[in-house]
């Protein structure tokens, strides 16, 4: 996903993640294929998704929520405690309209 979301867009993104459930699940392997993979598909079904990591230290679970969302193309929305917030449009039919930047 090329370039970067607005404040605006961000807390649109926010608001609708906000009851959703995470659909992925970090284990103890890190960024796996198959974790890899797995994110690909629920972005490309949901656009939207809750990632929830490994009760790790702060700093290593950035990197990696950030380095999940770089390999996936998304964009890390938000982060809270052990949960992160991903975004990528659907390439040909995106049904999550974003504000106007």
């Amino acid at each position: 996903m090329n370039g970067s979301l607005s404040e605006p867009q961000k807390r649109h993104l926010r608001g609708r993640g906000h009851a959703l459930n995470p659909v992925i699940r970090v284990g103890p392997a890190g960024l796996s294929e198959s974790l890899l993979r797995e994110t690909e598909r629920a972005l490309l079904d949901h656009e939207l998704i809750k990632v929830r990591t490994p009760a790790l230290e702060r700093t290593a679970r950035e990197a990696l929520l950030n380095e999940l969302a770089r390999r996936t193309g998304s964009r890390l929305v938000q982060r809270i405690g052990n949960v992160g917030l991903l975004y990528r449009a659907h390439p040909t039919k995106p049904t999550l309209r974003l504000p106007a930047a």
